[in-house]
């Protein structure tokens, strides 16, 4: 009767330390993702991005860290981690002006700042 019990306690605990395994797992699928294309046709460079939840104004770190997105190049953001159900992109180009973009998570989405797009330089 005892090994019974022995071979019962050992086959609960692997259960147990295999759903603990799994857990994360499943937490990483819940947070949304998204990949996000910031194409640059607008004549300018884009030297930083940023982002932030829809209705912030507190801005996530440099996307590019030290890189630029060219006149005519794209940048892709990939696995962008998202808290609810959309995510607001700002680039700022070579005059300190911004662009914004938000984008749905979950989704790809690709962002093309067009030749002649009006940027928010705080006039």
């Amino acid at each position: 009767m005892r090994q019974h019990s022995v071979g019962l306690r050992t086959t609960l605990f692997v259960v147990l330390v295999g759903i603990l395994a799994a857990v994360p797992l499943f937490s990483k699928t819940m947070t949304p993702a998204t990949d996000v294309t910031i194409a640059n046709n607008s004549g300018l460079e884009i030297r930083h991005v940023y982002l932030s939840p829809p209705a912030s104004d507190n801005w996530g770190p440099d996307q590019l860290t030290g890189d630029v997105i060219a006149n005519g190049h794209s940048f892709t953001l990939s696995s962008v981690a998202c808290d609810g159900a959309n995510i607001r992109v700002i680039a700022e180009d070579q005059n300190g002006c911004f662009f914004y973009q938000t984008v749905t998570c979950g989704e790809t989405s690709t962002w093309t700042i067009a030749n002649g797009a009006t940027p928010d330089c705080g006039h």
